[in-house]
């Protein structure tokens, strides 16, 4: 089944999100050798060349490294992993603090409205 892509952003700054969440919940493990970029790409319903700027752009923040004929694996450095998954969590609440605020709903209201519904989630 292909990956749910939206047009609202480019598609390859979506890949590079959804891998990097596979790598920060542990789909994919550290040393882990990850799929051919055609592999990915098929996965996606993606260009090929998408796949690779996207995997080029995990390179370039050290979450993917390459092995010059074996492929592309993650990294092992526990530290850069969690790094990443603590970034891509303040990432999601600043939106959701930038649509709080556009309804109109103060900090106070959203820790409220989170501590409330966040059992159901």
């Amino acid at each position: 089944m292909a990956w749910e892509l939206n047009s609202g952003q480019p598609i390859y700054t979506q890949i590079v999100e959804r891998v990097m969440i596979d790598i920060v919940s542990g789909r994919y493990t550290p040393g882990e050798k990850l799929p051919s970029v055609r592999e990915l790409a098929g996965i996606a319903a993606v260009n090929p060349n998408t796949m690779q700027k996207a995997l080029s752009a995990l390179e370039q923040s050290g979450l993917v490294y390459s092995q010059r004929t074996s492929g592309r694996f993650i990294t092992e450095d526990s530290i850069m992993i969690e790094k990443a998954k603590k970034d891509l969590a303040a990432s999601q609440i600043k939106e959701f603090m930038e649509k709080m605020k556009q309804l109109g709903i103060t900090k106070e209201e959203a820790i409220e409205l989170i501590q409330e519904k966040g059992d159901e989630a």
